[in-house]
């Protein structure tokens, strides 16, 4: 797409700091490098949200994620990672071109901070949305 930010990248418009790249993917450090590493990893062909993504295309995307993020891990020292794809603007995303972010983790107390609420589970309403799911 003309005005992608992340199709100009791949197209060589913008400059980038890449740490791989083969003819279906790209990943780079991401500019505002939330923890050191901070990268996104990116299909070439252009999909607005991960949804929209064919299996093929998912399978090269996803087929390099676990390689990248070693290669973080022990270029930083990283002690975990976090993987995310955040889809939609509810969801946190700001580029609309699907993207995996790395985030390496090195403390409790760096510049990531995501936490989730425990709720008591209720069975039976855990049975019936998944019943629900397995419909859609």
């Amino acid at each position: 797409m003309a005005d992608c930010i992340f199709c100009k990248i791949i197209a060589g418009e913008i400059p980038s700091s890449k740490v791989y790249e083969d003819e279906h993917v790209l990943a780079f450090l991401d500019i505002s490098q939330v923890t050191p590493g901070h990268t996104l990893v990116i299909p070439k062909e252009h999909y607005r949200t991960i949804l929209d993504m064919n299996a093929e295309s998912a399978s090269h995307l996803f087929a390099k994620v676990p390689e990248i993020a070693n290669k973080i891990m022990r270029a930083t020292g990283a002690k975990g990672m976090n993987i995310m794809n955040n889809t939609e603007e509810i969801a946190g995303q700001s580029v609309f071109h699907t993207h995996v972010h790395l985030a390496p983790r090195y403390s409790t107390d760096d510049d990531l901070n995501i936490s989730f609420v425990a709720h008591e589970p209720d069975f039976e309403k855990l049975a019936d949305l998944a019943a629900k799911i397995a419909r859609a």
